[in-house]
C-alpha cells in the first residue's frame, strides 16, 4: 500500500461558545454573545469524520482540551477553589474567563505544522505545535497539544516532536493553516509552501487586522523539520485580503497533491508565487479563482477555500465544502464550473458545519493532515481512527456529556467545569491517550 494523507479532526469541546475572541475573524466577531449548541457542534464534526471514513479515507480524531482552563486563571491572579476562581473571573474580567474557556482547539489546522517522512532529511514525520501567540485564548493550547500529538504519534523512531517556537510576535506561528504540501503522489518528495502575513525585513503587512504568521516562524520550522531549502517556497499573503477577514491562508487558498486552488488576490504577487512553485514542481496544477467570479467577501462568508481537497481510494479528487457554499449563488455557480472544467477535481460533497462556521472555522479548519506510509500508519495510536464502532461510541459520548445550549454567562458555572472534566477523563480512556490534561496530572 502506498502512503495516504490522513485527516485528524478536532472534536468540538463541551464549552463551545461564541465569545468573539478572534480579532480579524469576521464570522467570530459577528456572532459574538450568541447562544451556542456544543452538542450539535460536536455531532456535526463527527458526521463529517464518518463521511470521510466511509469514503475510504484515513480519518482520525483528536480530543478537545480541558476548558475552562483553571491553571491559566490561577496564573492570572485569581485564587481559591475552582468555583471561587470561576466566580472571581466572571465578576472582575469576563473576557479572561471567556479566553480560558474557548473551545478553539477544535480547529486542528492550527494545532501544528507537519512534514512527512518523504520530505525530511532524517526520514521521520516531523511535528511542531503552533505557538498561537497572537491570541490569549489560543496561546493556552500548545503544551497540551504537544502531549496529545505525542500520545497519538508515540513512536519516536517514526515521529519527531518539536517544542513550539518561542512565543514572540516576531515568531507568530499558526500551524498548518498557513502551510500546504504539493506532490505528485503522497509518498513522493514534495514541495512545502509556507504562507506568511508579515515579514519583519520588508515591513509589509496589513493595516486593520493582525498578520498572525511570520516569515521568521516559517523559516524556523523549515530548519526544525530538516527540509531542503530547494523544496520550500515562501509566499506572502496579500495584506489587503487579511484586512478583509482572511486571517489564515486556508481562508483564501487550498492545496492537495498537484492542485493549488487559490483566489486571485490570495498572495501579494500571485504570478511570482506560482512561477516559484513551478520551478521546483513542474507538475503543479494551479487553479486561480477570479475575483469577478467569487469576491474576497464571498469567499470569507462561504469559506470556499476553507474546504478540503481529498483523494478517495477509487480515484478522482473531491472538494469537501460547508453548506454555506451551496447557499451562495456565486460560489455554488463557480463550483459547478470548476467541476465541469478540465482539472483533477471531480466531485463536491457538502456538509452542515454551522456551529463551527459561526465561529469562523470551516471543513479545513477542523482537520490536521498527516501523510503516512503503511508502516507509519500502524505506528499511530490505533484507538483514534474513526471506524463505524468508534463513531458510534463517540456519538454516544457526546450525547451523554454535552449541553445542547450554552451562553457565555454559563462559563462561570462550576458544574460545567465538572461536566467537562468528567467527559474528558472518560474520553482519554476511550482513545487510550493516558493523562494528557492538567487536571489528570495533579
Amino acid at each position: 500500500m502506498s502512503a495516504v494523507e490522513a485527516n485528524f479532526d478536532g472534536l468540538v469541546g463541551p464549552t463551545h461558545n461564541y465569545a468573539g475572541l478572534s480579532f480579524g475573524n469576521v464570522a467570530s466577531s459577528s456572532n459574538q454573545a450568541a447562544e451556542s449548541n456544543p452538542k450539535e457542534a460536536a455531532l456535526q464534526g463527527l458526521r463529517k469524520m464518518r463521511a470521510l471514513a466511509d469514503m475510504g479515507l484515513a480519518q482520525g480524531v483528536l480530543p478537545p482540551h480541558e476548558r475552562p482552563h483553571v491553571p491559566t486563571l490561577r496564573r492570572l491572579g485569581f485564587f481559591g477553589d475552582d468555583a471561587q476562581i470561576l466566580a472571581q473571573a466572571q465578576y472582575l474580567n469576563p473576557s479572561l474567563l471567556a479566553a480560558a474557556s474557548s473551545a478553539s482547539c477544535m480547529w486542528t489546522a492550527n494545532a501544528a505544522t507537519v512534514s512527512p517522512s518523504a520530505d525530511t532529511a532524517d526520514g521521520r514525520i516531523h511535528f511542531t505545535p503552533a505557538n498561537l501567540c497572537g491570541n490569549l485564548h489560543r496561546s493556552i493550547e500548545p503544551e497540551v497539544t504537544a502531549r496529545i500529538l505525542q500520545a497519538v504519534f508515540p513512536d519516536y523512531d517514526r515521529f519527531a516532536h518539536h517544542a513550539p517556537l518561542p512565543a514572540s510576535p516576531d515568531l507568530g506561528d499558526e500551524g498548518a493553516a498557513n502551510h500546504t504540501r504539493l506532490c505528485t503522489e503522497y509518498d513522493a518528495v514534495g514541495v512545502e509552501l509556507f504562507v506568511y502575513g508579515r515579514d519583519a525585513a520588508s515591513g509589509q503587512g496589513p493595516k486593520k487586522f493582525p498578520a498572525r504568521q511570520t516569515r521568521l516562524a516559517s523559516e524556523a520550522i523549515t530548519r526544525l523539520h530538516e527540509l531542503p531549502e530547494n523544496r520550500v517556497v515562501y509566499a506572502q499573503q496579500h495584506p489587503k485580503v487579511i484586512d478583509q477577514g482572511v486571517f489564515h491562508n486556508d481562508v483564501i487558498a487550498v492545496g492537495n497533491r498537484e492542485v493549488l486552488l487559490y483566489h486571485q488576490h490570495a498572495f501579494l504577487n500571485s504570478r511570482s508565487v506560482i512561477k516559484q512553485i513551478k520551478e521546483v514542481f513542474p507538475a503543479l496544477v494551479p487553479i486561480q479563482v477570479p475575483d469577478a467570479a467569487v469576491s474576497v467577501a464571498q469567499a470569507v462568508k462561504s469559506y470556499l477555500f476553507n474546504s478540503q481537497l481529498v483523494c478517495p481510494p477509487e480515484g478522482g479528487m473531491v472538494l469537501i465544502v460547508a453548506s454555506e457554499c451551496r447557499e451562495s449563488k456565486p460560489v455554488w455557480k463557480y463550483i459547478q464550473q470548476l467541476l465541469a472544467a478540465d482539472n483533477p477535481i471531480t466531485d463536491v460533497q457538502v456538509h452542515d458545519l454551522r456551529q463551527s462556521m459561526r465561529n469562523g472555522g470551516g471543513p479545513a479548519c477542523l482537520r490536521l493532515r498527516v501523510v503516512l506510509s503503511e508502516i507509519e500508519r500502524t505506528a499511530v495510536n490505533p484507538n483514534v481512527w474513526i471506524t463505524p464502532q468508534r463513531h458510534e461510541q463517540l456519538q454516544s459520548w457526546v450525547e451523554h456529556h454535552y449541553r445542547d445550549r450554552l451562553h457565555i454567562d454559563d462559563l462561570a458555572d462550576p458544574q460545567l467545569l465538572t461536566e467537562s472534566r468528567t467527559a474528558l477523563d472518560e474520553l482519554t480512556q476511550l482513545l487510550g491517550l493516558g493523562s494528557v490534561y492538567d487536571f489528570q496530572q495533579v
